[in-house]
């Protein structure tokens, strides 16, 4: 649940955020009027957002036995490397996404089609849709789905409330602080998803377990349990880990840790105006 619940509320809010920078330039630029675009752009968004979903799941439905566990152990090492992938371009361009967004909202404005500004807000908060459907899957296809969905529910439904309050200015959050943590909270569900994918190509006899059970936990804190849960869900802790789940878990925490933070060895420090030094991990996402 708290997987979904994390990936929900990241992605929502971002989603949320997007909507605001789209509204609040058209009302400073007094289009107003172009409301009720941007919102059939949101209603093609989500829906887009609801095909990718059902899509997956309709796909992985086909499946049975073998095919099943390479269908969602694939899903699931590609929801690991796309948000991964995610969270350091968020890193890197969080700077720049605000004015590339006016820049194009500019553009088409310029054309004076309507149907501009709906494709571009499909394209800008569709895009982040689906790659929450692709996450939220294999989130769920690691967990208990019935608490797994109400997660995402509760997610989403806080990060269109959260997003609504910062666009009236009615509450103040520290978008630097929470994309920090959750960043860092993703990561470990992004590990998890990713040795949870090799288990999945070990039932299928395409990857080798090395040692099948360095060890086993399930009697002390079963995975079926609210604690074993929860560790799951933030470690992604497996009771019974093969050697090769383990190694792949802790190598991908050091190489993602070791660019992570900007250090002398990991990410290089770039020049920010004004001659400041500051690294990718400084940048503040797109302000409302």
């Amino acid at each position: 649940m708290f997987s979904t619940f994390l990936i929900g509320l990241r992605e929502g809010l971002e989603m949320s955020l997007i909507v605001g920078v789209i509204l609040a330039y058209l009302a400073r630029t007094e289009h107003r009027r172009e409301f009720g675009a941007i919102w059939l752009g949101v209603a093609g968004a989500v829906a887009l957002s609801l095909l990718a979903g059902g899509g997956i799941v309709m796909t992985s439905g086909e499946f049975r036995g073998r095919q099943e566990q390479l269908f969602e152990g694939l899903a699931m090492l590609t929801a690991a490397g796309v948000l991964t992938y995610m969270i350091f371009w968020m890193r890197q361009q969080a700077a720049t996404i605000r004015s590339e967004l006016q820049s194009r909202l500019s553009d088409a404005l310029k054309v004076g089609s309507r149907g501009a500004l709906v494709a571009l807000t499909v394209v800008s908060v569709g895009r982040e849709g689906v790659e929450t459907a692709l996450f939220f899957f294999a989130a769920m296809r690691a967990s208990a789905p019935g608490p797994a969905f109400a997660g995402a529910i509760l997610g989403l439904g806080g990060a269109v409330l959260l997003g609504a309050l910062i666009y009236r200015g009615s509450y103040r959050l520290d978008l630097r602080a929470f994309f920090n943590v959750t960043s860092l909270l993703l990561l470990m569900v992004a590990a998890g998803l990713l040795a949870r994918g090799i288990g999945e190509f070990q039932e299928a006899g395409i990857a080798p377990p090395l040692v099948s059970h360095m060890w086993d936990t399930n009697r002390v804190v079963p995975e079926v349990s609210a604690l074993g849960s929860l560790l799951q869900a933030v470690f992604g802790y497996i009771g019974a880990p093969s050697l090769l789940q383990v190694a792949l878990y802790l190598a991908y925490l050091a190489v993602v840790g070791w660019y992570y933070f900007p250090t002398e060895g990991g990410v290089r420090r770039r020049e920010a105006p004004g001659g400041r030094e500051a690294s990718p991990g400084t940048a503040a996402p797109p302000k409302v």
